[in-house]
């Protein structure tokens, strides 16, 4: 009996992450250090911008109820922060799959299908690139406005300068930010030599290192930051209780 050509192109898949796990077996510092090359420098990008904005931005002030990573908050806070985290990473992981099905899966379909259809599958690796592109260039963006923006209010308001607060997040920002992009350095790579196929295997992988990384990074910034924060500003806040916020008044 012909096998279907969606059960194909799984079963396919499936065989090809089994091979593609197997290979890196041998080598996987040499296929993590790529990974984390990418996305340190996807990290460092976007602290960059966010520190020129802030710089840039004179005329915003927002008054905050301080909470972690500036005050120390409570195994709640831990929680917040480690879900808010998972989300962006389970994005960043869904476009690895949708880069596996549409540069390796959608291939093999494609003598079902005619017309417009038929093209789709054909170049399903080509549309994925561009769209994920678009889509992650957009996202950094606006993730770099949207924190810079905040970021100069909040400096503003505790009348520090951006650079000295940006530094004092860096102990749990940087290792945050290299998890969550460690999906989107994976895609990256593997789309330009054309391995769509070690795409499942990279989201697999790349999700498993992140997360224990996050779960230590969303600790450290709300036990340990805010004691950074603290020595580089001489601002005390008090801490943070479960149902209370606290507003700071500077100078």
């Amino acid at each position: 009996m012909a096998m279907d050509a969606s059960a194909y192109a799984f079963a396919h898949g499936v065989r090809h992450t089994r091979t593609t796990l197997r290979a890196w077996q041998r080598t996987p510092l040499a296929v993590a250090g790529r990974w984390a090359a990418g996305s340190t420098l996807a990290a460092a990008a976007l602290l960059a911008a966010v520190w020129a904005i802030a710089s840039l931005d004179h005329r915003y002030q927002q008054i905050i109820t301080l909470q972690p990573p500036f005050a120390v908050g409570d195994l709640g806070d831990v929680l917040r922060i480690l879900r808010d985290n998972l989300l962006v990473l389970a994005l960043h992981a869904m476009a690895c799959v949708a880069g596996f099905i549409a540069g390796s899966s959608l291939p093999l379909q494609a003598q079902q299908h005619r017309g417009v259809s038929r093209w789709v599958h054909e170049h399903g690796g080509r549309l994925a690139i561009a769209f994920v592109g678009c889509a992650t260039a957009f996202s950094l963006s606006a993730q770099a406005y949207v924190i810079g923006h905040g970021l100069a209010g909040v400096a503003h308001f505790l009348q520090v300068s951006p650079g000295l607060l940006l530094l004092g997040v860096l102990p749990h920002a940087i290792p945050e930010l290299i998890a969550l992009f460690l999906p989107l350095a994976a895609w990256i790579i593997a789309s330009r030599k054309g391995q769509w196929e070690q795409l499942l295997a990279a989201t697999l992988v790349t999700v498993a290192l992140a997360v224990p990384i996050l779960v230590v990074s969303a600790f450290v910034e709300v036990y340990l930051s805010p004691h950074l924060f603290t020595a580089l500003t001489h601002i005390h806040p008090p801490i943070v209780r479960p149902s209370e916020g606290w507003l700071v008044t500077v100078g």
